[in-house]
């Protein structure tokens, strides 16, 4: 698996910049609150499913927000999980 390639064709697109910053914000947002902290195991889950807008926050359990029950297609059984 070549990474540098990876990284280099996904992880440093610009949308993805915007979504992992977004993301990290959200992050942020939730720790200034109290609500989460580092090594807590809990995830920031945006209620919408888009990770670019964080005005419906939640917090989860890791293992609740990390997958979602696909279908054959690989598409959410559930789009607004």
């Amino acid at each position: 698996r070549n990474y540098r390639q990876e990284y280099d064709s996904y992880h440093a697109s610009p949308t993805q910049k915007k979504k992992r910053a977004s993301r990290n914000a959200a992050r942020k947002k939730m720790a200034k609150a109290g609500l989460v902290k580092k090594g807590d195991g809990k995830d920031v889950h945006h209620v919408g499913g888009n990770a670019l807008n964080n005005k419906r926050l939640a917090v989860k359990p890791a293992s609740a927000n990390r997958s979602y029950a696909r279908t054959k297609t690989a598409g959410k059984k559930n789009p607004r999980a």
